[in-house]
């Protein structure tokens, strides 16, 4: 009997929720963000960690702006300008918190702004 109820729950459908588009993308915001929170919390040792979350936290508004910009993207006109122009933001405060010019907190204000939308539009 053991064996034919590991047998059922071997074959059985798994049971762990579909990953949404909305889903995916929280988590990726969410990792890159306590990276950078984490490195920004080291202070000056922590600055080259800090450097390397910062450039994959431009990447990925980079990835967002050209998906926004895309001629199939579904999101409404304001929500596109909006989004667009925080990608132009954040990489232009990047490079100022790169130049040690300005602090990282509103990069994680944003992130986190886009992570409660995300979860509150979540399907």
């Amino acid at each position: 009997m053991n064996a034919l109820l590991k047998a059922k729950s071997a074959y059985s459908a798994a049971k762990a929720p579909t990953r949404t588009a909305k889903n995916l993308e929280y988590e990726v915001i969410a990792r890159v963000t306590r990276r950078i929170v984490a490195a920004a919390q080291k202070g000056k040792p922590g600055f080259t960690e800090l450097a390397a979350a910062l450039t994959d936290n431009r990447k990925l508004w980079s990835i967002f702006s050209v998906e926004v910009a895309s001629p199939g993207n579904p999101l409404p006109d304001e929500l596109k300008a909006q989004l667009l122009s925080l990608g132009e933001f954040t990489h232009q405060h990047t490079s100022k918190v790169l130049a040690r010019k300005a602090d990282v907190r509103l990069l994680v204000e944003i992130n986190t702004a886009i992570m409660r939308g995300l979860r509150s539009g979540a399907s």
